[in-house]
This record gives structure tokens, sequence and C-alpha cells, in this order.
């Protein structure tokens, strides 16, 4: 009976995530709330594995999960909508998923000329707002992957995808993004985004992916800083009243000398 009360609590909360879309009007799990749904679920599963009274653990672990999973999930919407809002118009896709993972798919026409890995200027400066986020929200990885088209043997392609997500990952590092953030693969030709059947298809594959996962802290620092303001900012102090000079010294009367006879 506990058992089920803790089942139908954590699916209250997944129940809770539900919103409407106000364009469609269709109902959706809001991203937030899901996360924090999930988090409750893992951690009440994580709970368990202590030992003791599982159901004790399994709702301690329900709650912390859930607090930790809607801190993550609403950290991730935040840079979701800074990132959308900063690569408006620049032909790169932004899509979120499930796992409050932040795709970002740059295709060849916003990055690179025919087989060259060089960025090109229109790329410069879409990585230049991606390097503006990134930095804002620093509770996360980003893992960069480069793709190619079937033309060229498997190892030039191979090579080829490497030396793109490369030239990716060095701009952004050199953009302020620490280095350790940072991982780097090439797919060659191995993961085709569309069939290889045209050259349009073609110009979609050739392509820079970037990954951002968020950390199972995310989220913390910038809820921190709100209540470390509120603590610093005390009254004003109040200026003291300025100090009254005092009169100036009399001189004192000069003192006669008197010469007695030795």
């Amino acid at each position: 009976m506990k058992k089920k009360l803790l089942l139908v609590g954590i699916s209250s909360v997944l129940l809770t995530a539900c919103v409407t879309d106000p364009y469609t009007g269709q109902s959706s799990l809001g991203k937030t709330a899901m996360g924090g749904g999930l988090g409750a679920a893992v951690g009440a599963g994580a709970g368990t594995l202590f030992g003791g009274n599982d159901l004790k653990n399994a709702g301690l672990g329900a709650v912390a999960g859930g607090l930790v999973g809607a801190a993550v999930g609403a950290y991730m919407d935040h840079q979701e909508q800074e990132m959308q809002k900063s690569l408006q118009g620049t032909g790169i896709e932004v899509q979120r998923t499930a796992d409050n993972t932040l795709n970002l798919t740059m295709p060849s026409n916003v990055t690179f000329a025919f087989d060259s890995a060089t960025l090109t200027q229109q790329a410069q400066g879409a990585l230049d707002s991606v390097a503006k986020v990134l930095n804002q929200y620093p509770d996360s990885t980003i893992n960069v992957t480069g793709h190619t088209d079937d033309i060229g043997t498997d190892s030039y392609n191979q090579m080829l995808s490497e030396r793109r997500a490369a030239s990716v990952s060095s701009y952004l590092a050199q953009h302020g993004v620490n280095y350790s953030r940072l991982t780097q693969q090439g797919m060659g030709k191995r993961i085709p985004k569309v069939p290889n059947v045209n050259e349009a298809n073609r110009a979609q594959n050739r392509r820079v992916e970037l990954a951002i996962v968020a950390n199972t802290n995310a989220g913390a620092t910038q809820q921190q800083q709100p209540q470390q303001q509120q603590q610093q900012q005390g009254y004003p102090q109040q200026q003291g009243y300025p100090q009254q000079q005092g009169y100036p010294q009399q001189q004192g009367y000069p003192q006669q000398q008197y010469n007695y006879p030795q």
C-alpha cells in the first residue's frame, strides 16, 4: 500500500508537469517540471540502495532527486531560450532533448566550404554568440562532433570530420569557453542525417553538431547568488556628521624672563 502511494506521489509530479502550449492549445510535458519528475523517479530508485527502510529512503531520494531535476531543468530552460534568441536567423538549429541536452546543428552552408575545415566568417559570427551563452551558463559540458557526406574515402572523410570538430572546439576555447568543458570527435560519413541520394541531402550531412549536457549541479550556483546578494546588501551606512573643528588654540602670552643676580 505504501509503495503504491509513493508511486502515486511520483506520478503526480509528472502530471503537474503538463502544460498547455499557448500556440497549439495542446498539452505537453513542461521541461522544467519534467526534469523534476524524472529526478524524483531516479532519486526514489537510488534511495532504496542504501538499505534499511526502503520506503523511507525512496521517499527521501524522490524529494532530493526532484529538487535537483527541477533545478537542472530550469537551468537548461534559460540556456535554451538565450541560445535560440542569440542564434535567430543564423541557420543553426537548436533542439532540446528529454534528458536536458541542448543540441546545436551547424550545416555546411554556415560552417565550412566544401572539402574545407576552415570556419567561414558567418560561422565565426554564429560561434561568437554560442560562446557568449556558454560562458553565461558554465555548468555544462560540450561535445563537438563533425560529420561529412559520402563523397571520398572513409579514411579521408574521417580525418576531415575530425578537423572540422577541432576547428569549432578551438574557436570556442579561444573565445572564453573553458577547454576542460569541451570534447571533440569525428564521425566521418557513418551517421548521415538524411540519405546521401543527392547534393541537397549531402549538404545537410556535411555538418557539425554541439551537444550541450547539463552537469548534475547545474543551476545550484545561480540559486545561491541571489541569496548571497540579499545577505550582502545591508542598509546603507549613514555617513557620520562632520566633526566640528576645534577653536584655534590661543597662543600664550610671552613669558617674561627675570634675571636674578647670581
